[in-house]
C-alpha cells in the first residue's frame, strides 16, 4: 500500500555516416506517452505511445497485471480496449491480442506507434471491499470525470515494450487549462494546457501517480521537504485547507521520528474523497510510492474523523519510504508487472511499516503509551484470529495463491507484532541504545533504493548486523510455523496483561454485530425489540421498536447508514444530542447527553517500574 528520487534519463543516439553511398540510421532509446484529457469521449482517455527502436519482427506490448504495493493480480488491460498499431506512414500493423494484458504486434521493425482507449476502474466498482471481488483497490484505481477529475495511477493508463521497460519515458498530458496536475514529478512544459513529465524509466513513471482537478492545494515545508497535499470534494465538503494543520501536525512528527532517514525534497498526498450517493471509488485506503501516497476516503466522513483516518493511512503509506522503497528484495526492484514473483519478506515491507506508523505516535506524544498499548493488543487479537502457525515468509513468497492469499491481511496485524517483538529484543540486547528503526537505517547504508538484496540473504545480513538472538527470533517465528508468544516480549519491557474497558459504537457490537435493524419496506433505521443492552439509546429514552429518524437534526435511512455509524464514531462521552423518533405514529425528539457503551478488551499495562527506564527507550528513545 509504497516510494524514489527520480533522475531525467532521456537519451537518444544519432549514428549516421554521411557519403553518397550510407544512408543515416537513427536508433530510438526512449518511450513517449501522451494522453489526451481534453478531448475525452464516452468516459474514455486516448493514450498515444511512440515507441523506442524495435529490431525484432514481433513485439509485446503489456499492460500491467499487477502493481507494488499490491498484492492482488489485478488486470489493468481489463480497462484498455481499441488497441492498434501503425508504422510511420499511418498504416495499420497486425496486431493481435494474447491474454488479458498483453498484445503481439507483427512487422514490429516498422512500429511508429500504438494507441488505444482507458476506461477508469471507479465506474465499475461494486462496493464489496477490498480484497471480496475483482475490484481494483480504489487507490490503486483510476478515475476519468471529465473536466472536473482525473486519478492517473500512470499503470492504469501507461502500458510498456517487452525488454524496453528500463529504457526513459516522456509523457505528455493534454489537459483543461482550469485543471491543474498534483504530482511529484516535475513539469517540463510551460504551456497551461499541457505537462511534460520525464522519467528514467517505466517503473519511476508507475511509481510517480497524478490527479488533475480544478487546483484545491495547500503547501508546507517540513526540514526541506516541500509537502503538497491535493484535494478533489466532489460537493465541496471538505478543503485542502481543513485538513493541511492535523496533516502538517504529524507529518512533522514523522519527519522527527525518522530523523535523517528520509531525504526527500518533495512528498505529495492526493485525496479522492467519494460521493458515496454516486457510483464511485468504494475501496478506501492509500497506495504508497516514493514521493507521493494516493489516497481515497469517503467524502461524508466528519472531519474529524477524516482527519484521524488520514493520520493513520498517510503514515502508514509515508513510512515506506523506508521499505520496501529504501530497503528491498530483486523482486521489488525488478518488478515484474505482467509475470510477478513475490517476495517472502512483507513482514518487512508492510509490517515494520504498520509499525512505525504506531509507534511514532507514541514516540512523538500523539497518543498516549495506555492508547499504543490498546492498538498492539488488538492486532494481537486480530492475528489470533488468522493461521498463527503458517510460516510468514512463505505466505509473502506465495501471497498471491490461495491459501495463502486469504491470509494477506496479517502483514498489518502480525506483521506489525513482528516489528514491535524485534524492536524489543533489540532494546533489551543493547541496553536500550538501539531500535529497529536503527537496524533500517543499518540496512539502508548496506543497501539502499537502488542496490536491492537478495531474498534468501536478508536474514544472514539482519543478524550479522545486530545479534545472535535476532536470527533466532526470525528463524523460528517469521520462517518457522511457531506462534509469537507476546506476553514474554512484552515482559521484556515490564508491561503484563490487563483488562482495559473501551468505548464501543453505538451501533455495532464488537464492530460487527448490529445494535439495531432496518425495515425494508420503509428503510427506516429502528431500534431493536429490546433496547436495554443498549445504553445509549436507552439512556435517551428510545423504546423497542422506535423508528430513529435523525440524530443531531440529520436524517438517516439504510441509503444512508454507513454515514451515520461513520459519524458516530467521532462523538465524544458526555456531548449533547438529539434523536428523532417515530414512535406509535408519532414522531418525538429526545435529547440527552451521549452515553457510549464500554466493551472489555484484552489489554496490557506498565507495571514493573524496575525496567521503566528501558521501556521508555523503546517508546520514547
Amino acid at each position: 500500500m509504497k516510494k524514489i528520487l527520480m533522475t531525467i534519463g532521456f537519451a537518444f543516439f544519432l549514428m549516421s555516416c554521411k557519403t553518397s553511398n550510407v544512408a543515416s540510421t537513427t536508433t530510438k532509446n526512449y518511450v513517449s506517452v501522451s494522453i489526451d484529457l481534453v478531448n475525452v469521449k464516452d468516459d474514455k482517455v486516448q493514450v498515444t505511445i511512440t515507441n523506442p527502436t524495435i529490431t525484432t519482427e514481433t513485439t509485446t506490448f503489456n499492460i500491467p497485471k499487477i502493481v507494488p504495493g499490491t498484492y492482488s493480480e489485478d488486470n489493468y488491460g481489463r480497462y484498455v480496449e481499441n488497441v492498434k498499431a501503425y508504422d510511420s506512414k499511418g498504416k495499420p500493423l497486425k496486431i493481435a491480442k494474447m491474454d488479458e494484458n498483453s498484445y503481439t504486434i507483427y512487422d514490429a521493425t516498422k512500429l511508429a506507434k500504438v494507441t488505444y482507449l482507458v476506461n477508469d476502474t471507479y465506474d465499475t466498482e461494486g462496493g464489496a471491499g477490498f480484497g471480496e471481488s475483482d475490484d481494483i483497490f480504489s487507490p490503486a484505481g483510476t478515475n476519468i470525470k471529465a473536466g472536473e477529475n482525473f486519478v492517473l495511477n500512470t499503470h492504469g493508463f501507461v502500458g510498456y515494450f517487452e525488454g524496453k521497460s528500463e529504457l526513459p519515458y516522456t509523457v505528455e498530458v493534454k489537459h483543461p487549462a482550469n485543471m491543474w496536475g498534483a504530482t511529484s514529478l516535475v513539469d517540463t512544459d510551460t504551456s497551461k494546457e499541457v505537462d511534460v513529465f520525464k522519467t528514467a524509466r517505466y517503473a519511476e513513471l508507475v511509481d510517480n501517480p497524478m490527479m488533475y482537478t480544478k487546483p484545491d492545494v495547500t503547501e508546507f515545508n517540513v526540514e526541506g521537504m516541500d509537502i503538497v497535499i491535493s484535494v478533489y470534494s466532489p460537493n465541496g465538503k471538505h478543503k485542502a485547507a481543513d485538513i493541511t494543520p492535523e496533516t502538517e501536525k504529524f507529518m512533522r512528527a514523522q519527519k522527527k521520528f525518522l530523523g535523517k532517514f528520509n531525504a526527500n525534497k518533495k512528498y505529495t498526498v492526493l485525496l479522492y474523497l467519494s460521493d458515496m450517493a454516486a457510483k464511485d471509488a468504494k475501496g478506501f485506503g492509500a497506495l504508497e510510492h516514493m514521493t507521493s501516497t494516493t489516497v481515497v476516503m469517503p467524502e461524508m466522513m466528519p472531519l474529524e474523523a477524516l482527519q484521524e483516518q488520514l493520520k493513520d493511512v498517510v503514515s502508514h503509506e509515508f513510512f515506506h519510504i523506508v521499505t520496501p522503497l529504501s530497503v528491498h528484495s530483486r523482486e521489488i526492484h525488478y518488478f515484474d508487472f505482467n509475470k510477478p514473483k513475490m517476495s517472502e519478506h512483507l513482514w518487512m515491507y508492510e509490517g515494520i511499516t504498520e509499525y512505525f506508523a504506531n509507534l511514532f505516535q507514541v514516540n512523538q506524544g500523539l497518543i498516549s503509551e495506555e492508547d499504543f498499548y490498546k492498538r498492539m493488543a488488538g492486532k494481537i487479537e486480530e492475528a489470533n484470529s488468522m493461521n498463527d502457525k503458517m510460516s510468514f515468509t512463505k505466505m509473502s513468497k506465495n501471497v498471491l495463491e490461495q491459501p495463502y492469499k486469504d491470509q494477506y491481511l496479517n502483514v498489518y496485524q502480525k506483521g506489525a507484532l513482528i516489528a514491535m517483538c524485534i524492536d524489543i529484543q533489540l532494546r533489551e540486547l543493547s541496553n536500550g541504545q538501539k531500535g529497529i528503526l536503527n537496524l533500517m537505517q543499518d540496512l539502508s547504508n548496506e543497501y539502499g533504493s537502488n542496490k536491492p538484496f537478495n531474498d534468501e540473504d536478508l536474514f544472514a545480513t539482519i543478524t550479522r548486523i545486530t545479534y545472535p538472538q535476532i536470527g533466532e527470533f526470525l528463524n523460528k517465528y517469521v520462517a518457522g510455523e511457531t506462534p509469537i508468544p507476546y506476553n514474554e516480549f512484552f515482559a521484556k519491557m515490564g508491561v503484563v496483561n490487563a483488562k482495559t474497558m473501551v468505548p464501543g459504537n453505538p451501533f455495532l457490537k464488537e464492530g460487527r454485530i448490529p445494535l439495531v435493524t432496518v425495515d425494508k419496506a420503509t428503510k427506516q433505521i429502528k431500534a431493536l425489540p429490546d433496547v436495554s443492552n443498549n445504553i445509549f439509546l436507552s439512556s435517551l429514552g428510545v423504546k423497542g421498536n422506535d423508528a430513529l429518524l435523525a440524530f443531531n437534526n440529520t436524517e438517516y435511512n439504510l441509503d444512508n447508514i454507513y454515514d451515520l455509524i461513520m459519524s458516530s464514531e467521532t462523538w465524544k462521552e458526555g456531548d449533547n444530542i438529539t434523536v428523532k423518533v417515530k414512535r406509535d405514529g408519532n414522531e418525538l425528539t429526545l435529547s440527552g447527553k451521549i452515553v457510549l457503551p464500554k466493551e472489555e478488551k484484552a489489554g496490557f499495562i506498565a507495571s514493573d517500574k524496575t525496567k521503566e527506564a528501558l521501556k521508555n527507550a523503546w517508546l520514547k528513545g
